[in-house]
């Protein structure tokens, strides 16, 4: 299952020293609604290699402007702290799961 990341928990988990995938969604967002059970599969198949996350942008609106967050859904992806790729709009499984791989 994909880790809820908010203010508080967000730096014990990007220093985790595993590669970090954070989805930026809303309730309210279709595609983000549609994206999200790719991003809980995706959470299954890497749990061991990879912290996978979901941050709801209407809560955790300052976390969403650190990663000027214009549109959802968006996934960024973290190594050693620092926004190494993202993908914005509605993808497939395919398209994230390779670029886990690339960072891993």
């Amino acid at each position: 299952m994909a880790l809820a990341i908010t203010k508080d928990n967000f730096e014990e988990i990007v220093n985790s020293g595993k590669l970090v995938v954070i989805d930026f969604w809303a309730t309210w967002c279709g595609p983000c609604r549609a994206l999200g059970p790719i991003i809980e599969e995706l959470a299954e198949e890497y749990k061991d290699r990879a912290v996978i996350c979901k941050c709801d942008v209407d809560s955790e609106q300052e976390l969403a402007m650190n990663f000027q967050v214009m549109s959802i859904p968006k996934v960024v992806f973290l190594k050693n702290g620092e926004m190494k790729d993202m993908q914005v709009g509605l993808t497939s499984k395919d398209v994230l799961a390779a670029k886990i791989e690339k960072l891993l």
